[in-house]
């Protein structure tokens, strides 16, 4: 391996008013390296990554890249010295080709007939084959995945930044990404690898850098280190498993029967006959690949759409023509997947991001007024009890970073004591002591006797707090199983829609 580092930062920083994103950062890159880059949420790892690729420029510090100064202005620069970088929010037009969507990536794109054999040609070559005539919106998230992994190979680059790329892979999928990874650093290019999955990092990596509160706080070998190891690296203190209150579920509070409804978008998945029981004091986990129904599961749940065919009972009620809000009055909550934007407002501040789904149960509402100075107390709370870092809530939505907005939502709805909480992806994109904290949160809820729904594509997630999982596959779900007679080989038969067979063997 060459002594000259293929990218060296010394003494980089980066503050905006009232928080210092990264300070003195500094550490190097080798060619042909896989190199972690670990913290928890609000460690300043995506201002970091942004500075190197050109979105944001750093107040101070230096960057060489090759052993030349490298500071570029913006991405198209990054792009042109040999910087890709795949995000974990995917930039792809559903309605048009993978060649298109390609070619919009690209500075002079060659001809389509080119293109188009180039996509091929490179995409089987690193064991990631795409069809570019196939429409983007009739793809599997792990097929659009490849698209925007292929846009980037397609430039030749020397160093590859990848955000959280395993967040909607199968265990299949996450195989055959790692072995194209792999690939890429046998020829040399180095790979800067994000994720909050430690025994990823541990299986694919060769050094990691952990931030802390926007500082380096350690260099490691991470096969040298255990998860609980590099975890505890990252928040500074030991992480606890959470713990079930172990409590015997009690009755059905929520019972779903034949539930259909058709897909808002020409790209969604209409839901197919969905039926299940939910119990006090139960946890279910539904897991399933990314596309397969989980959006519109939880919009028909909360009642943010409208059931054209079947029933949903809440204490033996039939709930499925109430809307959103009424259901709320009840205690049927829920947070959806896509925090920005569905969960929470972006412009509005956390005060009013709390008042929007607690106003009426927190009782912030008198003759139609809201009163601000309780929707401000009560996100306060949330803030305080979810170690949401945040300079205070009058903070608009969009200037939290993911993992903390994430903590907010899900501890506004856990706060409000809920019924029935459905959530969908409830620790995506969070870091190892976040998501320990939420899982914990939705624990006691159930040992207080709440029925929880997760819908999650983390596996090992629905494995750690489910009583029971079952497997959304193209808008159908399969029956029930209790975890503790479940196999990962079991979990992929259900997840691939071998429903039946699953079931057999369970």
């Amino acid at each position: 391996m060459s002594q000259t580092p293929l990218l060296d930062l010394s003494g980089l920083r980066k503050a905006y008013p009232g928080v210092v994103a990264n300070d003195d950062v500094t550490f190097a890159i080798q060619p042909g390296e896989v190199h972690a880059l670990l913290g928890e949420n609000g460690a300043g790892k995506s201002t970091l990554v942004k500075m190197i690729y050109g979105l944001v420029r750093p107040d101070a510090g230096t960057m060489m890249l090759n052993g030349t100064p490298f500071a570029p202005p913006e991405p198209r620069a990054a792009r042109a010295a040999g910087v890709a970088m795949v995000f974990q929010h995917f930039s792809l037009f559903e309605a048009l080709s993978v060649a298109e969507n390609v070619a919009l990536g690209m500075e002079n794109p060659p001809k389509p007939s080119a293109l188009a054999a180039r996509i091929t040609e490179v995409s089987n070559t690193y064991g990631l084959p795409l069809d570019p005539n196939r429409r983007v919106g009739d793809l599997s998230a792990g097929e659009r995945q490849r698209v925007e992994i292929i846009r980037c190979l397609l430039q030749d680059p020397r160093l590859l930044i990848m955000d959280e790329p395993t967040s909607v892979l199968t265990p299949q999928e996450v195989d055959i990404l790692f072995a194209t990874l792999r690939k890429l650093r046998a020829e040399g290019t180095a790979i800067l690898y994000i994720s909050h999955k430690l025994e990823e990092i541990r299986s694919l990596c060769d050094a990691a850098t952990i931030l802390r509160l926007g500082k380096v706080v350690a260099r490691c070998n991470p096969r040298e280190k255990t998860a609980s190891e590099l975890a505890e690296l990252m928040v500074g203190t030991s992480l606890k498993p959470p713990k079930s209150g172990g409590a015997a579920p009690g009755d059905i509070i929520l019972k779903a029967q034949d539930l259909s409804m058709p897909s808002a978008s020409a790209f969604g998945t209409p839901l197919r006959n969905i039926s299940f029981e939910l119990r006090r004091g139960e946890v279910l986990g539904i897991g399933g690949v990314a596309g397969n129904g989980q959006d519109e599961l939880l919009m028909a749940l909360s009642g943010e759409r409208k059931l054209p065919q079947g029933s949903l009972y809440f204490e033996g009620e039939d709930i499925g023509t109430r809307p959103a809000d009424m259901r709320r009055r009840i205690g049927v909550l829920s947070a959806p997947e896509e925090r920005l934007g569905h969960a929470a407002a972006p412009n509005m501040s956390l005060t009013e991001n709390a008042a929007l789904t607690a106003a009426r149960r927190q009782g912030m509402l008198s003759r139609g007024f809201v009163n601000w100075g309780a929707a401000k107390g009560f996100a306060e709370k949330v803030i305080g009890a979810f170690d949401v870092r945040t300079p205070g809530p009058g903070v608009a939505a969009r200037a939290l970073s993911g993992g903390n907005l994430q903590k907010f939502v899900i501890g506004r709805e856990v706060m409000q004591a809920p019924e029935v909480l459905i959530v969908n992806q409830p620790t995506w994109g969070v870091d190892a002591a976040a998501a320990a904290f939420i899982r914990q949160s939705m624990l006691d809820l159930a040992a207080k006797g709440t029925g929880v729904v997760v819908i999650s594509q983390d596996l090992d997630e629905l494995m750690e707090i489910s009583d029971r999982f079952a497997a959304l596959n193209e808008g159908r779900l399969s029956a029930e199983v209790p975890t503790g007679d479940l196999t990962m080989e079991k979990i992929g038969l259900m997840l691939g829609g071998a429903q039946t067979t699953a079931m057999e063997q369970a």
